[in-house]
């Protein structure tokens, strides 16, 4: 079965408009334009009102060949002068709560994915739900983890979690954001996902939960090449095999238009084979006006 979930414990994030390929996003007490292809409708407010509105507007560089898909596109802000560089926001779900430091970045992204919190409410829902004695040495690899929600859902839980993201300053903000939550000991990991996965079969380690939601295109810290049709199927080959099968979840999300959560699925069967349970679908956001902007697919599968 096929479910959409739009995740319900936001306060400080809000979808106000969608269309004419951009959203209007409120962060906090901040709100914000950016470009955003599935957004294929009318905007339902005036475009005037966005711009009242809006502290900042994303607008990305003109000119950049869309065939050169390993290299990200860039663009530049334009903002109003009370909009800071940084700011921060909560999320809150029963007892977790969880502190994200935004900032402007040059590739549009703010620093958190908040349709992801569906995600980090399943992974502290599944941890704590244990039986103490199996949250003990609990262990969540996070691939391609960005600044980290999922890790700091999962350390919120009680888990080790080991962080994996190739970018290094991203990986400092995540620091930050960790910190700022009064969480610790998250282990972070500078490095290729695909090559550290390799290694960890290599070396024999396994995980108790896995969390894996790959770009459609990046570089490693040595320039490794990931392109999401080339590399998808065996770096979730190496995740069939690094997670235990006694009381452990994967979770696996989605964001590159044509992959649909049915490929997700079969990808999964494919390496994992029988789960005791399984959710797949969209997730997305509903807009002031009704509208569904769809953000992603996700599966979250438990043994």
């Amino acid at each position: 079965m096929i479910e959409t979930i739009i995740p319900g414990n936001w306060s400080e994030y809000e979808l106000i408009d969608s269309g004419g390929l951009e959203k209007l996003e409120r962060f906090g007490k901040y709100i914000l334009i950016r470009p955003e292809p599935q957004a294929v409708w009318s905007k339902a407010l005036p475009g005037q009102e966005w711009e009242k509105r809006a502290h900042a507007r994303y607008h990305r560089f003109k000119g950049i060949d869309p065939g050169k898909t390993e290299i990200p596109e860039k663009g530049e802000w334009i903002r109003k002068k009370e909009m800071p560089d940084q700011w921060v926001i909560d999320y809150r779900f029963r007892e977790m709560i969880l502190k994200f430091r935004l900032g402007l970045t040059a590739f549009g992204h703010v620093g958190v994915f908040p349709e992801q919190a569906v995600n980090w409410d399943f992974i502290w829902r599944f941890i704590t739900s244990q039986e103490p004695r199996k949250r003990t040495g609990f262990r969540v690899l996070n691939l391609f983890a960005y600044t980290g929600g999922a890790s700091f859902a999962a350390k919120a839980a009680g888990a080790d979690v080991v962080h994996v993201d190739s970018v290094k300053n991203v990986v400092s903000w995540g620091r930050e954001m960790m910190e700022i939550s009064g969480l610790s000991g998250i282990r972070w990991v500078v490095e290729d996902a695909l090559k550290f996965v390799g290694r960890e079969v290599k070396r024999g380690n396994t995980y108790s939960g896995i969390v894996l939601d790959p770009p459609a295109y990046g570089r490693g810290p040595e320039g490794e090449k990931w392109i999401l049709q080339e590399s998808l199927n065996e770096m979730i080959g190496h995740c069939s095999r690094l997670l235990n099968r006694d009381n452990s979840f994967f979770v696996f999300s989605l964001y590159s238009m044509g992959f649909s959560a049915l490929i997700a699925d079969s990808l999964v069967t494919t390496h994992f084979g029988e789960c005791r349970e399984k959710t797949k679908g969209e997730l997305y956001f509903r807009d002031t006006a009704g509208r569904n902007l769809p953000l992603g697919t996700f599966l979250q599968a438990t043994f």
